[in-house]
């Protein structure tokens, strides 16, 4: 069975969708993720690089940080659940610049 998981997106799709669309990554802003639940974890989103975009871990540096649980993460990504939606149901919580969180919506989801 291949449910996907936080880990899968943040190690192969989200690198690989950023890598395929340098476009996408115009927010040009560090985010940080949060995901919690057995598949989650820390991951840093460095959209000022020119590559290598997502690593695991926390960064000082981060303008906007996501808190989420890793089913919703999932939907999130997934297209199951919008952005806006996630964040008015308490599910999905930003810390920090709440411009670049609605920027998220050009790299996240399917």
């Amino acid at each position: 069975m291949s449910d996907l998981t936080a880990q899968q997106i943040f190690s192969e799709d989200l690198p690989n969708k950023l890598s395929a669309n340098p476009d996408s990554t115009a927010a040009n802003a560090i985010y940080q993720f949060n995901i919690d639940g057995d598949a989650g974890g820390t991951w840093v989103v460095d959209l000022t690089k020119d590559a290598d975009y997502v690593t695991e871990g926390e960064s000082d540096g981060a303008q906007c940080t996501i808190t989420m649980k890793e089913s919703d993460f999932v939907d999130l990504w997934t297209g199951k659940l919008a952005g806006p939606q996630a964040f008015m149901m308490g599910k999905l919580k930003i810390k920090g610049d709440m411009g670049l969180a609605m920027k998220l919506q050009s790299f996240l989801g399917s």
